[in-house]
């Protein structure tokens, strides 16, 4: 049951991330291709180049982080999730650093919580609670959502 309980997470969570990350793109590529009443009304960073291509980079590593840890919680693997969790998405010193360098608090503070949340997920996986952990993968997850939804290069 819970590996059913496991997959099927695992399932929504990728099938979703691919629907952001599509739906993203295609926002991208309308706002670029069409009249101006298809604009994209998130509020824009302002990055250059460079960064875009670095902030893409991480946001790819966490989902990538996330897919990671749905695998190992698949496979019971919750000292390895959890390690995966604080490592690769929690708030070390470097994520600290680079959330402050953006010049819009809501997303510094944004970019934090989600940080945060990474490492209440690497908590909840060390407990090998399964019910715990989809709560706080979700909770990771729903500051993937509110940022995509929020924010664009």
């Amino acid at each position: 049951m819970k590996r059913s309980l496991i997959a099927v997470a695992a399932f929504i969570g990728i099938v979703g991330l691919n629907v952001a990350f599509a739906a993203d793109e295609k926002m991208h590529h309308e706002s670029h291709h069409h009249d101006m009443s298809m604009m994209d009304t998130r509020t824009s960073l302002e990055l250059s180049a460079e960064m875009k291509q670095h902030q893409l980079s991480n946001m790819r590593e966490h989902v990538e982080a996330i897919r990671s840890i749905i695998g190992f919680m698949s496979e019971n693997k919750f000292e390895d999730a959890s390690k995966v969790a604080h490592t690769r998405l929690g708030l070390t010193p470097e994520m600290q650093k680079m959330c402050s360098m953006f010049n819009n608090e809501k997303f510094t503070a944004l970019g934090i919580a989600f940080h945060k949340s990474g490492d209440d997920l690497g908590d909840a996986l060390h407990t090998k609670d399964v019910n715990a952990s989809l709560h706080a993968l979700d909770k990771t997850m729903q500051y993937c959502v509110e940022c995509h939804a929020t924010f664009r290069q």
